[in-house]
């Protein structure tokens, strides 16, 4: 098992590098990053959004090493390194989003909790951030805190075509009558990272998704295509249960979210909402932002790593 480097993404050093079993036996693929200036911090779990994978994020594992942080990453279930359950390796597809909670909790168990040091927080991207706010909801959560990207609580209207009822019935009656495998409507095999930069939702940053574009075609067997009617309807299902008004206010953990004000892939409205209801929260918005933080120019990355190093108690690092 090995992590694919380009030119302009290598690999970090020190990287160790392997699979695990998930809940029911399917390899996932993982790495490990110990820190690289002190003092130690603990360990940053990174978590992706939908299609990514781990050599996406080499920059920010950098970036966290450089702040003290031992770094821990994983595939999500059907995608980059990890088992994928459709013969079809495109679709994005899962049953229910207990499967990834399911995931995270073997992860943790197997590698990060025998062989990372603690404390253990989290930081999350977009389908990560819902994941993890599942988990910080539930009862005996690893984490101290979490710092959650853009997470997916709603998706924006952009995104659906129709109003949030309507898709709703669409994926729900389209699973029931066997079609939870196909394509959603205008969705197909194609990544998306493989779009024109003009055309983009995800960053404003030319440089950094052209990286991103250039990894994707240097490393096929990683991309993904669009989702299933299945996927969608676990997605709106695990989006339901998070806007329930009293869902937030069960969390005990600190949480701090970052809306980005120009995105078009979740709606930054209901991250506010979401924030607004918990006991021990914060929230920044990065008003020129698209989708991606992690991933957008140096400007707003510098200061979302401001705003991080606050948050975190981390002295200035880069």
């Amino acid at each position: 098992m090995e992590l694919v480097a380009i030119a302009r993404n290598p690999v970090p050093s020190g990287a160790v590098v392997g699979t695990f079993r998930g809940y029911d036996g399917a390899p996932l693929r993982y790495a490990c990053f110990a820190a690289t200036r002190g003092p130690r911090r603990g360990t940053m779990c990174l978590f992706t959004g939908r299609t990514e994978f781990i050599e996406k994020y080499f920059e920010v594992i950098a970036d966290l090493r450089r702040r003290g942080f031992a770094v821990a990453i994983m595939d999500w279930r059907g995608q980059g390194g990890s088992y994928r359950p459709l013969a079809d390796r495109h679709k994005g597809h899962i049953r229910d989003f207990s499967e990834y909670d399911r995931d995270l909790a073997c992860f943790m168990r197997d590698i990060v909790l025998p062989d990372c040091p603690p404390p253990y927080l989290a930081l999350a991207h977009s389908m990560g951030g819902n994941i993890l706010l599942r988990n910080a909801g539930a009862p005996g959560t690893w984490f101290e805190r979490m710092v959650l990207v853009a997470p997916m609580i709603r998706l924006h209207p952009s995104q659906l075509g129709l109003p949030h009822p309507l898709v709703r019935a669409y994926a729900e009656t389209c699973s029931r009558i066997g079609l939870a495998r196909s394509y959603t409507a205008g969705s197909s095999s194609k990544p998306y990272e493989l779009s024109s930069f003009e055309d983009n939702v995800l960053t404003s940053d030319r440089e950094r998704y052209t990286r991103n574009r250039m990894l994707s075609e240097a490393a096929p067997h990683l991309v993904l295509g669009g989702p299933t009617v299945g996927w969608l309807r676990a997605a709106l299902r695990s989006m339901a249960m998070l806007n329930d008004p009293s869902y937030a206010r069960r969390i005990g953990i600190p949480l701090m979210f970052f809306i980005a004000g120009r995105d078009t892939v979740v709606e930054p409205r209901a991250i506010e909402d979401f924030a607004s209801r918990l006991k021990v929260g914060t929230h920044v918005i990065l008003a020129n932002a698209k989708h991606e933080i992690l991933q957008e120019t140096d400007d707003i990355r510098g200061r979302f790593w401001a705003a991080f190093d606050a948050y975190m108690g981390v002295a200035a690092a880069a």
